[in-house]
Formats: structure tokens, sequence, C-alpha cells
């Protein structure tokens, strides 16, 4: 549902932004690329091109793309409150309206003098600034915290399936968008003010938890941006909202039974899904003459570039048949835990359970209603979502375990839970080392990417043009 929503927002957006290009003597097909549409805006609004450049500097990059468009609107006659207003926050409704209203035509360039001249508004130059900065960081504001945001994959462990580079569309219509429990903060900044580092939030108002109603509920499999739970902890302490965003697959939802034998992930019993694109690292040996580096950036092949014999390489199931037909290679063993590694890091971090990060479980994930008896097994796996995550006191004294200041030997859980894993499951911190996802700390989904960016590549591949608008599966 949330898929097609969206899908009908772009189409709409884009229709009506053809029908303007048109109008404005453009070709209506420049209206469907990204960032040359964007330099088309800047010729249609009598910007200078290169302040495309500017789009790649974070903060600054957002009143830049609202600017355009706001002048993209002006340019056709609308500067009333109301159209800035629909033109940022209900651009699927007002572009096709206005592409296809014949009375609504191309005045000319904006921001060029010429303009301003022959269309007086009242308004000084400072003031019109002023407006259209405090006008972007509402709009921007509220469309970050409400409908979508913009998120980039910063480490592989979601590889193959997702990319380093890879900028992401999160939606937070599908699950709900969560209502800000710290609501006074610095723009645009997440937890820590930039160039000058401190606090980027007050917290002196403070919002409980509450979501408004989505499309969907998490399904399993789906891949979901979270607020990382262990920054409630030293030396971060953070508000919930306020604590680092990560992404990984829910592969376990409230109610199922996790467990990994032998790297394979079960769920409730039965096999779990396998990304089609997962990767998973294998030690390398070869003749002795070793491998060749430039061919393994070429494949984009993780590994150490300080590494000797055996090579640790982060490999697909294609990669891996193909490095196998390698002339020299001579040995390729996957890098699996024996059942009985321990394995330390490991949750729930205790010698009650030699657990390591391929063989692991079996574990239940709370969910709302679910009762769990409280005793020496289960507090390590409970205690931390139940004293941390749903604000009780929770201690073991020598006559038993005491909830709250009373005696106890259950607890009902208030929220639900989710268990999060990357793709990439041998170079991925996650889950299993820290445990339960709380339903609170849920962001949003990823739908779909809007730019790849490899950091690898020549000069004039470094845009990655085969995933843009690619859907998240």
């Amino acid at each position: 549902m949330g898929y097609l929503v969206f899908a009908i927002i772009l189409i709409l957006i884009h229709f009506g932004l053809w029908k303007l290009f048109i109008k404005a003597g453009r070709k209506g097909w420049e209206s469907l690329i990204p960032i040359y549409r964007e330099y088309v805006v800047t010729k249609i609004t009598g910007h200078p091109g290169w302040w495309i450049a500017l789009l790649l500097i974070p903060i600054v990059n957002i009143f830049i793309f609202f600017g355009l468009y706001l002048d993209l609107a002006k340019s056709f006659g609308k500067r009333r409150f109301w159209e800035y207003t629909a033109t940022v926050l209900l651009p699927f409704v007002v572009l096709p309206w206005w592409g296809n209203d014949s009375k609504v035509v191309y005045l000319g360039k904006a921001f060029s003098p010429e303009f301003k001249e022959k269309y007086p508004y009242k308004k000084t130059v400072a003031r019109e600034w002023a407006d259209a900065i405090v006008f972007a960081v509402v709009a921007a504001t509220l469309i970050r915290g409400f409908l979508i945001e913009a998120y980039m994959i910063p480490t592989g462990s979601m590889e193959k399936s997702l990319l380093v580079g890879d900028f992401l569309f999160v939606s937070k219509l599908n699950y709900g968008p969560r209502v800000p429990m710290t609501p006074v903060a610095f723009p645009f900044a997440h937890h820590t003010m930039p160039l000058i580092g401190g606090k980027a939030y007050w917290e002196g108002i403070k919002i409980g938890y509450k979501r408004l109603p989505g499309f969907q509920q998490i399904e399993r499999n789906d891949v979901v941006v979270f607020n990382y739970p262990m920054e409630a902890d030293p030396p971060f302490n953070r508000p919930i909202d306020k604590r680092e965003n990560y992404i990984k697959r829910a592969v376990g939802i409230p109610g199922d039974t996790i467990s990994l034998i032998g790297a394979q992930l079960y769920v409730n019993g039965e096999p779990g899904f396998e990304p089609p694109h997962s990767q998973m690292d294998y030690y390398v040996y070869t003749d002795g003459t070793g491998l060749n580096p430039q061919r393994l950036l070429d494949m984009r092949i993780e590994y150490s570039p300080y590494a000797r014999e055996p090579y640790q390489l982060f490999l697909t199931k294609e990669a891996y048949e193909e490095v196998k037909g390698w002339a020299n290679v001579t040995k390729i063993v996957p890098n699996i835990r024996h059942q009985d590694t321990d394995e330390p890091g490991v949750f729930p971090n205790t010698a009650l359970y030699h657990w390591n990060i391929d063989n692991f479980g079996p574990l239940i994930i709370p969910k709302t209603g679910w009762t769990v008896p409280l005793d020496s097994l289960t507090m390590p796996l409970y205690e931390r979502a139940i004293r941390v995550y749903e604000g009780n006191t929770l201690e073991s004294r020598d006559d038993g375990i005491y909830l709250n200041g009373t005696k106890a030997d259950s607890y009902t859980f208030k929220m639900n839970y989710y268990w999060m894993m990357g793709d990439n499951r041998h170079n991925s911190e996650d889950a299993r080392t820290w445990g339960f996802v709380p339903e609170d700390h849920i962001v949003g989904k990823a739908l779909f990417v809007w730019l790849s960016w490899d950091k690898d590549g020549t000069f004039f591949d470094k845009i990655r043009w085969n995933r843009i608008f690619m859907g998240i599966n």
C-alpha cells in the first residue's frame, strides 16, 4: 500500500513538472532526470547553474532545494503564502493543477532583476529571503518528521542489498509517523550541533511515545530505519528520538522465535529469509601468488588491504562462484563459528548462554501482552527490555525477583519488539550484539534509492545509475 501511494504521488509530481517545463519553453522529459532536472530549474528561474553543487552540502541543500522550487512557483505567478505552502507540502496536487491550467503561464526568471522590476512584490529582498528561510525550515521539519526523510547508507552491514553511498527515502507514513519526543531541537541536526558540537536538542520538554496511524504494521523482513537502542546508556544517555539512526532488516517480529544454526537463520522453526544479494565472509587460499587488489576493487569485494594469506573476503553467492574459479585459488573456507565456541560481545553477554553470531537462540521476541516468567534463565534475556525500555525497576534478591519494589514471578510486556539483522551477516553489528529493538525506536520504512554514489568509481561512473529509483525489498 505504501509503495502504491508513493508511486502515485511521484507520478503526479513529475506529470505536473513535465507540463510546467513545457510552458517554460523546455522539454518535458527534462523533468524526469534527477539532478539535471534541478539544473533546468535554475535556468527557468534565473539562478546560477553552479547552485546545483550546493545540493551536495548537508543542511544547505535543504534550503537550496526548496528555494529553487519556490522560485519555480514564483516564475508562474504563484507567490501567495498558501501557494508556497502547497508547493512544499502538496506538490502532487498543485503542480499537475497549475500545469494543466491554461491561465497559469510562465512569466520569466523569478530570480532575475528584470522579473522583480516587472512584477514588483511589496517585500524587501531581506524580508523575502527571511520568509523563504523560515518557511523552508518549518516545511522541511514537518516533511522530515511526519512524511519522508532522506537517509544515506554509511556502512557495509547491508551489502550487497544496500550499498555504501546509497541515498534512500525513508517513509514515516507506512508505520505511522512518530510524534517528536524531544520537540525542541536545532533544525536539521539529529543529535549533535554542526561544527561546534554539543547537544542539538533541549530536554526541558519531553513528549511520551505516540504514533499516528500508518498504512501497515512492520512485516517480517522489511528494511527498517530505527534508533540505536544502546544509546540509552552512558556515555550518550540520549532521548529515544535523538539516538543514532540504524538500518537493518526486521527478520523477527513480535512473538517470533529466532535462532541461528551454522549461520542459517530460523524463524519459528523454519528457515528464515535469505537476501539474494547477502554476503558471507570466507578464508581464501591461493597457490602463493596472492590476490590482485585491483581485481577485488573492480568487483567491489570487501577485504582488508593489509591481509595476508588466507585472505578474508566478503562474498555474495555469485562472487563466491567466480572467486572459486580463479586459477590461483586453491581453497575457500566459510568463516562459520562452531556451535560450542563462545563469542564475547554476543547478546545476552552471560555465561549461561553459549551463543555466537552463527549459533544463537532459540529466543522469543516479546510482544504486547506477552507474559514471561521471571527467573534466572529469563532475566538475562529480558531484563534490559523490562528495565530500560519499559521504565521499570528490576532487581534480584535472595528471596526472589522484585519488580518496582514488589516481589514478582512474571512480567507482561507493554510494547512490541523486533529483531534487526544486517544482510551482510558477518560484517554487521545488529541484534545479535544488543538484543531487541522496541517499537518506540522505529523511525520508518526504507522505500527506494534516489541516488547512489560510488566512492571507488572513476570520474565518469561515480553515480550508480542502475540503482536510481530501485525499490528496497
